[in-house]
């Protein structure tokens, strides 16, 4: 039933995003991603997809970009249906297969999931998921810490830590498991280092950085009240993305109020019961259900916080006071750390409504409540995200310019040099496809406008080869900079590159200039290559063994399951003595 229910909810909402290649704000799929030193966070920008984009540019090799994005995409909120279903029948067995499929409804659908779908943060949802899974996992380790449950922890620390954020999340929630179980020192201390292989990918290349990982933008990208519902009900409802236009219609007005009602009804019911009713006679799982409690609300009031003149003020100084600190700037992503908790609350629900109707009811009301009030979640967020072809004119573009990985003939330029724009053959806003396309070195400026502020400007190098590109893309001044290429896309091409002389290819969507006496692009050294190779051999070998693991125990309960059942008797056959 529990994966009945998350399959079906998954294809409800993925179903459009098979076909082509997803292209949607930060959601960008090509054919097949490059291996380049971007893709294993070692160029020296600061590494915000690793190792999601190396893994991308291994499995592209065999399955075609855009079938793997929306693949990934749906696997993770299929495993976060599963992985918060299965919580619930851990810490409250009492809510049986009823209360599983309502937190594994609550899991998969809810504001948190439609605001990051709509912003383009697929991979952040494997971290998302992986929160449901990672609370069995640790306390596994506190009865009989066996190597196939160390080895599904760190496949859990793995799979969650697609991306640097995803990967802090789920470290998060199982340091409040680990210290409400009292995991043993010894073994919270073998589950760091198993935490820190998994995120060695992102910390090597945050190590080897050259630019600063942000810019400030506290106020940016604060929580942001939703219509009739202010910073309180906005995080309690799991909402308030940072960008208004990532947001489904339902909950840009009064409907809104109606949404998170419904959705705090539910967990207003189950946690009523839980704090009456104590917890389950396991001493580590009794522990565990009020500590998710205290860190739904600890997490809640400081997202709040961060939002008031006073938290602005004080992020502001830790984004441009303390290294790493852009992790916390969009603060609402940490929402995602109450779900646990939101999901258990859901299944007690159910237990509550079952005492006076049948479970089946009891179940059906709690799901209703919670999906109906989101109607436009499914499709594809309401048809807002699907899948686009490229133009010719991009493969063209890739075949010219060729594998030039190591920048020996120069780096790549876009132009414009916006993070953001509205491509002609989209359906919405995106980043560019190239830095994922081209077998090279692209400088792109990174730069984000968001209500006319400007944050994340660009740096050394890039923000130099940005800035000549701004004032006519003198050709002298770009091949002093390691420039080679220049690809203007839907847009005119700066005024003294145009007058340089015609690209050597022009399409209907890209048109390519060719700079000559090009000096080398900088690329990493053979330690940094090496460094970043083993971290992402370190994190691959735990996804597998992780996979290995779970599959493994998977298989020994089904023949568990199997084995207690008696032997069927056929008609006729005398009973047995």
């Amino acid at each position: 039933m529990l994966y009945a229910v998350s399959a079906l909810l998954t294809a409800l909402i993925c179903g459009p995003l098979f076909g082509d290649h997803l292209l949607y704000r930060d959601a960008v799929a090509t054919p097949r991603f490059p291996l380049v030193a971007a893709a294993f966070g070692i160029d020296g920008a600061p590494p915000r997809a690793v190792p999601q984009d190396a893994f991308l540019a291994l499995t592209s090799r065999l399955v075609d970009g855009g079938w793997l994005v929306a693949s990934l995409t749906a696997l993770a909120l299929f495993a976060a249906g599963v992985g918060y279903g299965r919580l619930a029948l851990r810490l409250v067995p009492s809510a049986g297969r009823a209360g599983a499929t309502a937190a594994a409804t609550v899991g998969i659908w809810n504001p948190f999931v439609a605001e990051r779908l709509l912003q383009g943060h697929w991979s952040l949802l494997a971290g998302y998921a992986a929160l449901g899974w990672v609370v069995p996992a640790v306390l596994d380790l506190t009865r009989a810490p066996t190597r196939r449950r160390w080895a599904a922890l760190a496949g859990i620390f793995a799979a969650g830590g697609l991306t640097p954020t995803g990967s802090v999340l789920v470290v998060i929630v199982a340091a409040v498991v680990a210290a409400a179980a009292r995991l043993p020192r010894r073994r919270v201390a073998v589950a760091a280092l198993c935490w820190l292989a998994t995120a060695s990918p992102w910390l090597v290349g945050a190590a080897l950085a050259t630019g600063t990982g942000s810019s400030g933008g506290a106020a940016v990208f604060a929580l942001r009240a939703e219509p009739w519902l202010g910073s309180v009900g906005t995080a309690l409802g799991l909402g308030g993305i940072w960008n208004a236009d990532a947001v489904p219609a339902s909950r840009q007005g009064p409907w809104a109020l109606v949404a998170t009602s419904c959705l705090l009804l539910v967990v207003a019911v189950g946690a009523r019961q839980l704090l009456r009713s104590g917890a389950p006679p396991a001493t580590a799982e009794r522990a565990v259900v009020p500590a998710l409690a205290g860190l739904a609300v600890v997490v809640v009031v400081l997202v709040i916080a961060a939002a008031t003149p006073p938290g602005l003020v004080l992020v502001e100084v830790l984004l441009r006071d303390v290294p790493g600190a852009g992790l916390f700037r969009d603060t609402q992503k940490y929402l995602a750390s109450a779900v646990p908790f939101v999901a258990v609350a859901a299944a007690v629900a159910v237990d509550v409504f079952r005492r006076s109707v049948p479970a089946g009811f009891a179940a059906a009301a709690v799901v209703a409540l919670i999906v109906a009030p989101l109607p436009d979640l499914a499709w594809g967020v309401g048809g807002r995200i699907a899948p686009v072809a490229f133009p010719r004119d991009y493969a063209q573009v890739t075949a010219l310019i060729g594998d030039d990985s190591d920048g020996a003939s120069g780096a790549v330029a876009v132009w414009p040099a916006d993070a953001v724009r509205r491509l002609s053959w989209t359906t919405g806003p995106s980043l560019t496809p190239l830095p994922r396309m081209l077998d090279a070195p692209v400088v792109v400026s990174g730069e984000l406008t968001v209500d006319g502020r400007t944050v994340d400007a660009p740096t050394g190098r890039t923000a130099e080869i940005v800035e000549a590109l701004r004032i006519g893309g003198d050709p002298r001044i770009l091949a002093e900079s390691g420039v080679g290429w220049v690809v203007v896309e839907e847009a005119d091409p700066p005024p003294m590159l145009a007058a340089s002389g015609p690209p050597v290819m022009r399409g209907p969507h890209l048109s390519v200039w060719r700079i000559d006496g090009a000096q080398p692009y900088p690329q990493p050294s053979v330690e940094a290559w090496a460094m970043s190779a083993t971290a992402h051999m370190l994190w691959l070998g735990a996804l597998l063994g992780g996979i290995g693991a779970l599959l493994g125990a998977g298989t020994t309960s089904i023949r568990a399951r199997f084995a207690r059942r008696p032997p069927r008797r056929h008609a006729g056959a005398p009973p047995p003595r």
